[in-house]
Order: structure tokens, then sequence, then C-alpha cells
């Protein structure tokens, strides 16, 4: 066996030393991206992200070789159709058994869909998404919403609670807010995580990971200060020990 397959095989069982509450987001162009992002990660990481780009070349796949290494998936694909189409789309992803998290848009009856469609698989967790890490007030009005990003998101999560889902995406300015309305065992997923020595690229409401989980987040998303670094096995060890400290 070679070193690479040996190490591989130990991650696969003990994927133990990573800190579950960070999501590594595979935002790669391909299959074998994602294979090398992950076996740099090794046992460092627990939880990964699989968005639109990648489920468009074989996202499935990934993530159900994910769950095969013992690993959590997070599929993140917002969606967002009538009812019925959301809740055939959430019971056919449940159905695979490679989601524990799945994202649809914080409407009512998109939310009341997917609870519909998760039909009691407590395996898949169902959170909505409440505005965009990447939008500003301004894009907000611009949109047509005569209410501010606060009053947005402070809705979106009153009628995530109404639907029965679990749980909310919304940026690290917004996270007390989910917390306190959600309560302990709400899901607070902070995309727009960005430590203080990463670049924010697109993110226009951002925070290091140990302010967003001082304010309540209970999962961090984080991709390019990972995935594009050097060594990304270091990079998420240095987050990780920034989560701890918080």
């Amino acid at each position: 066996m070679s070193a690479t397959a040996a190490r591989s095989r130990e991650d696969d069982l003990a994927p133990s030393l990573a800190d579950p509450r960070l999501i590594v987001a595979l935002d790669v162009p391909s299959r074998a991206d994602a294979e090398s992002v992950v076996e740099r990660l090794g046992d460092a990481v627990s939880y990964y992200k699989i968005g639109l780009q990648l489920l468009a070349v074989g996202g499935m796949e990934t993530a159900r070789e994910l769950k095969r290494r013992g690993r959590k998936v997070f599929l993140d694909w917002k969606l967002h159709d009538i009812g019925a189409t959301v809740e055939k789309a959430t019971a056919a992803i449940v159905g695979t058994g490679a989601c524990d998290l799945l994202t649809v848009h914080a409407e009512p009856q998109v939310l009341a869909a997917a609870v519909r469609g998760r039909a009691g698989a407590i395996g898949t967790k169902i959170v909505g998404v409440t505005v965009l890490t990447s939008l500003s007030e301004a894009d907000v009005r611009e949109v047509g919403y005569e209410m501010g990003i606060e009053a947005l998101v402070e809705r979106r999560i009153r009628q995530v609670i109404d639907a029965g889902a679990d749980g909310v995406v919304c940026s690290p300015r917004e996270a007390a807010m989910a917390r306190r309305i959600g309560g302990p065992k709400f899901i607070v997923v902070n995309p727009g995580v960005r430590p203080a020595w990463a670049r924010s690229d697109d993110q226009a409401r951002a925070a290091t990971p140990a302010e967003a989980l001082a304010a309540g987040a209970s999962h961090l998303v984080v991709g390019r200060p990972i995935t594009a670094a050097n060594d990304p096995r270091a990079a998420a060890g240095r987050i990780v020990e920034e989560m701890a400290s918080a």
C-alpha cells in the first residue's frame, strides 16, 4: 500500500481530530479537484459543503464518497421552486443517504415543502437561506424589498421556525439575532467567514471565525481561505485554533 493510500485509510477511520463546526466549501471545478482538497486536508476536516458548481460535475458522487469515508455533507443547493417540486427534490436528496444538511430559500411555501419532503428522515437537517452574504443594503433595495437586511433576516428566521425547519443560513452579523430567536438548538450556519489573515473576496457582510462563534453561529462555512491556501491543512488548523479560543 502506498503512503498516500495508507494515510487515506487512516483518515477514513479517524476524522475526530477535526472541529465539526467547521464546514469546508468544495467550490471547485471538478471531482478531481474536490478529491485533492479532501486528500490534502485529511483528518483536519470532517464536514464539507457541496454547492452548485460541483453538483454539475458529479457532486452527488462526491457526497456519497465523503459519507463512505465518515465525513458529513452539506448540500448547499438553495432549492427554490413551486412546492411540489421542492418536496419531491428534497425526498430524492434525502433518499440518497448522502446529505446531513440541505439548504432551501427561506420562503414559507418552499420551507414547508422541504419539511414535507424530508418525511421524518431526522438524519437530514433543513436550513433556510435568509439573505445572501454577498448582498448589501443597497442590493436588497434594488431587488425590491422595502425593509432592510436585518428586518428581512428576522422575518425569515421566524418563517423557518414556523415551517418546522431546523435553522438558517445567515451572515455573522445576524447570528446573534438568529440564536436569540431560534434558541440553543437552532442551527445557525454562517458563510462569509474570513480569518483576519484572509481576503474578504466577494463577501459584503463578513466576520472572523471567533466573531461569528461569539455571536451565536453553530457552523462556519469557509472556502477559499482554506482551499486556495498553499497548505490547506495548515490553514484549516489555524482556523480551528481560532475557533477553540472563541
